[in-house]
C-alpha cells in the first residue's frame, strides 16, 4: 500500500511539472533574456586619428550663462560652441545654420529639416540680437535656466565671482592672461598657474596637475607691442603684458598648446576629457584682458577689479 502511493505521489508529482512552465536556466532571467553582463569597455584613441578628445568630453557649461554646450572642430581646427539640440530649420534664421559631419562643424545646411544652432546666439548673457526673433522663445528659456542654476548655488556668474575675490588679491595676477604660443596669442581661462591638464586619468577623471609644473622651465612676462590684425584699427594701448613661451623648445610649446602636463603629453594614448581653454586673443574684441604692466610689479593702490590695469 505505501509503494502504491508513493508510486502515484511521483506521477502526479511528473504530471504538475509537466503543467508547470519550465524553470530559466540560471544564466537567463525569468523573460529568457541573457544575464551574462559584458565587461565595460573604456574608450580609447585611435594611434592614427587627428584628435584626443572623447565623445563625452565634447560637452560643458557655459562659463557666462552656465546652460549646456558642446564643442565641436571647424575645418580650420578652431573650436565652435553649438547649442546641444537640433533645431528644425524653419525655426533658425539662416545665418545660424549648422551641421555636423564627421564631427566637424560646418557653417550652413546639410540639406535636411533639421540643424545646429551656435551658443552665442542664444547665449543670456550676451545682447540679442534684432535679426533673430525667432529664437526669442529659447533665449528666454535659457536665461530662466540662468536664473535658477545662480538661485541652486551651481553656477556664478564671472562678474560676480570676480567682484568677490577682488579685494583679496594680494598682487597683480590676470584673471585671464595672454599667452603666446609658438608666435600666436592666446587669451587664457585661468591664470597661468591655474590652468589644468585636460587628459584623463587612469580613473576616468580629469588630470589634476598643473601645465605650469615646478619641474618644467615655463616662460617669461614681458610687455610687448599690441599687435592689431590686417584691417583693424590701432588700439590707444602700445603695450601689453604676454606670457611669452618663445624661449621654450618646440616640444614643450606644442604641450603648452595641447594643454597637458609633462607625464600625459610623454603619454600618447591618453584620452582628453575636454577641449583646451585656449581662445585665439582678438584685441578689439579682448581689450579688457590688456594689461600695461607686469604682473611681477606691485602697486600701492588701484580700481577695484583691476589691480594690473594701467
Amino acid at each position: 500500500m505505501l509503494r502504491r502511493r508513493s508510486c502515484c505521489g511521483s506521477v502526479l508529482a511528473d504530471k504538475f511539472a509537466l503543467m508547470c512552465s519550465t524553470p530559466p536556466p540560471a544564466a537567463r532571467h525569468w523573460d529568457g533574456s541573457s544575464s551574462h553582463v559584458r565587461p565595460r569597455r573604456s574608450l580609447r584613441v585611435d594611434s592614427c586619428g587627428s584628435s584626443r578628445l572623447l565623445r563625452r568630453g565634447q560637452c560643458g557649461r557655459c562659463r557666462d550663462c552656465g546652460n549646456w554646450i558642446e564643442w565641436y572642430h571647424r575645418s580650420s581646427q578652431r573650436t565652435v560652441r553649438l547649442h546641444p539640440r537640433e533645431l528644425p530649420v524653419t525655426a533658425v534664421p539662416v545665418a545660424c545654420r549648422w551641421h555636423v559631419s564627421s564631427g566637424i562643424a560646418y557653417p550652413s545646411e546639410d540639406g535636411t529639416g533639421w540643424c545646429r544652432l551656435p551658443h552665442a546666439v542664444l547665449c543670456p548673457a550676451r545682447p540679442a540680437p534684432e535679426a533673430d526673433r525667432e529664437l526669442a522663445g529659447l533665449r528666454r528659456m535659457l536665461a530662466v535656466n540662468t536664473r535658477r542654476l545662480i538661485d541652486a548655488g551651481v553656477f556664478t556668474p564671472p562678474s560676480a565671482s570676480a567682484d568677490r575675490l577682488a579685494p583679496a588679491a594680494p598682487e597683480c595676477r590676470p584673471a585671464r592672461p595672454i599667452v603666446q604660443i609658438l608666435y600666436v596669442r592666446y587669451l587664457a581661462a585661468s591664470p597661468v598657474d591655474a590652468i589644468q591638464c585636460i587628459a584623463q586619468t587612469r580613473r576616468r577623471h580629469r588630470c589634476t596637475s598643473p601645465v605650469l609644473a615646478p619641474e618644467a622651465r615655463g616662460g617669461q612676462w614681458t610687455l610687448m607691442p599690441v599687435a592689431a590684425e590686417a584691417g583693424q584699427l590701432a588700439l590707444p594701448a602700445e603695450t601689453m603684458a604676454v606670457y611669452n613661451l618663445a624661449a621654450l623648445p618646440y616640444g614643450e610649446q606644442l604641450r603648452w598648446r595641447s594643454q597637458h602636463c609633462p607625464q600625459h603629453a610623454a603619454t600618447p594614448t591618453a584620452a582628453d576629457l575636454t577641449v583646451a581653454d585656449w581662445e585665439r586673443f582678438d584685441p578689439l574684441v579682448h581689450s579688457e584682458h590688456i594689461h600695461a604692466r607686469l604682473p611681477t610689479l606691485r602697486r600701492r593702490s588701484g580700481p577695484a577689479g583691476h589691480p594690473c590695469r594701467g
